[in-house]
C-alpha cells in the first residue's frame, strides 16, 4: 500500500501531478452536470474541485502549477478570439452600434459598482481587498477570462510578496452570479411591463416588412457570340451578379445544367435572377424567347440539407447579396459558426467553416450546396501551425512594454490580452496572409475546454489552502451579496434603458445582456423563452466586443488601481 500512499502524497512526481489534475478536473466536470432549478455551474465547477484539494492539502509544487495555469489560460484565450474574430468588426455594422454602445455601458457600470462596494464595505487601507474585489467582479459577471487576465495582471504587479488568491472573490460570487442575471433579466420584464406574446408579435410583423426579393424568371435566347463555348459558371463570374440557369433547351432537347454545362449560339435557357438585373443579364446574353418549350415543370419535394461553406469564394460575402431565396429558390434558416448559433440576417458575413441550413427544393439545395462548397474534407485537416504561430505572435505583441506615467509598471497586454487581439485579428483576416484559420467546432471547444479547466484547476489548488481564512472566517458574506449587487445593478439599469428609451424588442434584450455577461445559461434561458431569432441576434451582436473589454479592463483595473 506504500505505492499508494507515495502515489497521493510525493508532490514531486509526475504521476502525482497528472493525477491531481485529472481527479479535480473530472470530478468538477461532472458536479457541474447537476441542476438546480434547471440551472448549472457547468465546467466552472472544477474551480470549487480545485479549491477542496488545495485546502486538503492535495497539491503540486507552485512553479508546476503557475506554468499550467498560464498555458491553459493562453490556448483558452487563444481558441475565443479565433471564434469571435470573424465577427468582431461585423458587430459596429449598421443595428449593432447601439446595442454595443449599451453593451459597453454595462461593463463600464459593472466595474463602477465594483468601486463602489469596496469603498462602501472594505477596509481601503488594506491592500488585498481591491484585487479580492476584482476576483469578485469576474464571478458576479461568470467572466472566466477575465479573472485569468486580472490574475496573470496581479503577478506583474506583486513583484516582492504573495499575489492575493482572487479566485476566493470568484467563487463566492459566481454562483449567484449565474442565478441573478436571469433574475435581473426577467425583473426588467416586470419594471418596463413587457407582454411576450406582443413582443412575439411584433418580431413577426418586422419580419414581413423586410420581405426577400422576389423571383424573376428569364425565357432568353443566347446570340452573345462571346458567350459560345464558355461555361455557365465563366458567364456568372464575367456579369459578376448572382443568376441561375434552371433549364436549357439545346438541339430539341431540354437539360438540367450545371456550372460547368457550355452555352452554344441559340441555344434557349431559362434564368432567375433579382429583378433588378433582369435588364442588364437580358441585355448580355440575348433577347426574351417566350416560345413554349413543350414540357411541364416537375415538382421536386422540399428538402433541409446542412452546408459547410468551403468556398474561399464566399469569404466576406453577405446572405443578403448572395439573393438566395429569390435567384436560387431556398431560405436559409440558420447559421453555426464556432458552435455559435447565428441569426441568419441579410447582413450576415460568411466565412469558411460556417455550417448554415438550407431548405428548398432539392435541385436548388444541391446548387447552393455547390456553390458554397460543401467538402468536409477540407476542413478535416487541424490547422495546428496557425494556432501556435499565433500563439508566438500574440506573446510577442504581449509582452511589449507601454510606458504610461502615474502608472507603477508599464502597460503590458500579457498572456491574456496579446494572444486575445492575434486571435481575433487571425480569426478575421488571416486568410489574407494565406493563413488557414478555419477549426472544427469540436476542435476549437475541445482546445478552448482543456485550456479552460486546467487554467480553473490550477487557480482552484492554489487558492484551496487559504480559503477558509479567507472566505469562511474572513469577508466571504461580503463578497457574496457586493457579487450580487455588480450582477444585477447594471443589468436592471441597462435593460430599462434599451427598453423605454431605444424601444428594443425584449428579445433582442435579453440576448444582449446574455452577451454581455458572457453567459450561455442566460442566452438558453433567452431562447426557450422565444421561438424567434431575436435573442441569438442579440447575444451574437455583442458578445465578441463584450468578450474583448472584459479581459482587457481587467487588466487596465488591475495594472492602474492595484498597483497604486
Amino acid at each position: 500500500m506504500d505505492w499508494i500512499i507515495n502515489l497521493f502524497t510525493n508532490n514531486e512526481s509526475v504521476a502525482h501531478i497528472v493525477l491531481l489534475y485529472a481527479i479535480v478536473i473530472s470530478v468538477g466536470v461532472l458536479l457541474g452536470k447537476i441542476k438546480v432549478f434547471g440551472i448549472s455551474l457547468g465546467v466552472t465547477f472544477v474551480l470549487f474541485a480545485g479549491i477542496l484539494a488545495g485546502h486538503v492539502g492535495f497539491t503540486g509544487p507552485t512553479d508546476i502549477l503557475t506554468f499550467i495555469q498560464d498555458f491553459g489560460l493562453i490556448l483558452f484565450v487563444f481558441c475565443i478570439g479565433l471564434q469571435v474574430g470573424p465577427g468582431f468588426f461585423e458587430s459596429f455594422r449598421k443595428g449593432g452600434v447601439t446595442l454595443n454602445l449599451l453593451s459597453t455601458s454595462a461593463i463600464l457600470l459593472n466595474i463602477a459598482v465594483m468601486f463602489g462596494c469596496y469603498y462602501l464595505f472594505f477596509d481601503t487601507t488594506n491592500p488585498v481587498n481591491l484585487p479580492m474585489m476584482v476576483g469578485t467582479l469576474y464571478g458576479a459577471v461568470t467572466n472566466t477570462p477575465g479573472l485569468g487576465a486580472a490574475n496573470e495582471a496581479l503577478s506583474s504587479v506583486f513583484t516582492s510578496g504573495e499575489v492575493p488568491q482572487i479566485a476566493s472573490g470568484y467563487a463566492c460570487a459566481y454562483p449567484l452570479g449565474v442565478v441573478g442575471i436571469i433574475g435581473a433579466t426577467i425583473a426588467v420584464r416586470y419594471i418596463c411591463r413587457v407582454s411576450l406574446e406582443k413582443e412575439e408579435m411584433q418580431l413577426q410583423e418586422d419580419e414581413a416588412q423586410n420581405p426577400h426579393a422576389k423571383p424573376y424568371q428569364l425565357h432568353l435566347m443566347v446570340t452573345n457570340e462571346f458567350i459560345a463555348g464558355r461555361t455557365l459558371m465563366q458567364i456568372s463570374e464575367f456579369l459578376n451578379r448572382d443568376i441561375v440557369c434552371t433549364r436549357i433547351l439545346h438541339d430539341g432537347q431540354v437539360l438540367v445544367p450545371n456550372r460547368d454545362t457550355v452555352l452554344s449560339l441559340n441555344d434557349k435557357v431559362l434564368i432567375v435572377c433579382a429583378e433588378a438585373d433582369a435588364d442588364a443579364i437580358q441585355a448580355f446574353i440575348g433577347p426574351r424567347d417566350e416560345t413554349d418549350w413543350g414540357i411541364e415543370e416537375e415538382k421536386q419535394p422540399m428538402i433541409s440539407k446542412r452546408v459547410v461553406v468551403t468556398n474561399p469564394r464566399m469569404n466576406g460575402k453577405t446572405l443578403g447579396k448572395m439573393h438566395f431565396s429569390s435567384v436560387y429558390g431556398v431560405n436559409i434558416t440558420r447559421i453555426t459558426r464556432q458552435g455559435i448559433d447565428l441569426f441568419a440576417s441579410r447582413n450576415h458575413h460568411f466565412h469558411v467553416g460556417d455550417k448554415i441550413m438550407v431548405v428548398g427544393a432539392e435541385e436548388n439545395v444541391n446548387r447552393v450546396a455547390e456553390l458554397l462548397g460543401n467538402s468536409v474534407k477540407r476542413l478535416n485537416a487541424p490547422n495546428i501551425a496557425t494556432i501556435f504561430i499565433g500563439i508566438i505572435v500574440g506573446i510577442l505583441f504581449g509582452s511589449l512594454p507601454i510606458a504610461i506615467p502615474g502608472m507603477p509598471v508599464p502597460l503590458k497586454l500579457g498572456i491574456a490580452g496579446g494572444p486575445l487581439i492575434i486571435a481575433i485579428l487571425i480569426g478575421r483576416f488571416g486568410y489574407r496572409m494565406k493563413l488557414v484559420t478555419y477549426t472544427t467546432t469540436s476542435a476549437n471547444m475541445m482546445l478552448r475546454e482543456i485550456g479552460l479547466v486546467l487554467f480553473l484547476a490550477s487557480v482552484g489548488i492554489k487558492a484551496g489552502a487559504g480559503f477558509w481564512d479567507t472566505v469562511i472566517a474572513g469577508d466571504g458574506i461580503k463578497y457574496v451579496y457586493t457579487g450580487f449587487l455588480i450582477t444585477i445593478i447594471p443589468i436592471l439599469i441597462i435593460g430599462t434603458i434599451a427598453r423605454l428609451k431605444y424601444k428594443f424588442n425584449y428579445f433582442t434584450i435579453m440576448g444582449m445582456l446574455a452577451g454581455t455577461y458572457t453567459d450561455p445559461p442566460a442566452l438558453a434561458y433567452a431562447n426557450a423563452s422565444c421561438t424567434k431569432e431575436a435573442p441569438a441576434i442579440g447575444y451574437s451582436t455583442v458578445y465578441p466586443l463584450s468578450m474583448f473589454l472584459r479581459i482587457f479592463t481587467a487588466q487596465l483595473i488591475v495594472l492602474f488601481c492595484c498597483g497604486a
